[in-house]
């Protein structure tokens, strides 16, 4: 099914169950997606914050080659996390009054779902570097496969509920 299909299905079925309209409904997922970006950005900031200040530490100098990499590579995940976090409401200040709701829901949807992959490969960066440092490279490793398969287990998981409810959402409504 095309995104265009899964945007039909779901405006009908949202008439059928909220009685909302389309506006209605996209600027519901507009909340809710300013909410989410409100709870993730925080979390990113603080990490790109973090990651931002550790050259200017004593003990930076005592990193490894490795873990310089890896380091500059997980700031820069971070960093693009970051910029792809905010960039919705700078796409709504470039958009505002301009009647491009759809187009403002869905580009800040898809800038979200990366931001948060993104996210995903800095916090494993973050285990990788901090195991590496304070106990050894190979730790290093097993650790961020640890979290990456958490990351992608939590991934996994929201897709099987996504599935799951798809089926779910044809029933009938109650009313």
């Amino acid at each position: 099914m095309s995104d265009s299909d899964d945007e039909r299905a779901d405006e009908e079925w949202n008439y059928r169950a909220r009685h909302e309209t389309e506006t209605q409904r996209l600027d519901r997922n507009w909340a809710a997606l300013l909410q989410e970006l409100r709870v993730v950005q925080t979390g990113v900031q603080l990490l790109t914050g973090f990651l931002l200040t550790l050259p200017f530490q004593q003990r930076f100098v005592d990193l490894t080659d490795f873990e310089v990499g890896v380091y500059l590579v997980t700031v820069a995940l971070s960093v693009l996390s970051t910029m792809l976090l905010v960039a919705p409401a700078g796409i709504h200040r470039a958009l505002f009054r301009q009647h491009a709701l759809p187009a403002l829901v869905s580009t800040s949807h898809k800038l979200a779902v990366c931001g948060i992959a993104t996210l995903g490969g800095a916090l494993v960066g973050v285990v990788l570097l901090i195991f590496s440092f304070v106990m050894s490279p190979r730790v290093g490793l097993v650790a961020a496969a640890v979290a990456a398969v958490i990351f992608c287990g939590l991934s996994l998981l929201a897709t099987v509920l996504r599935l799951r409810h798809r089926v779910d959402d044809d029933r009938p409504t109650r009313g």
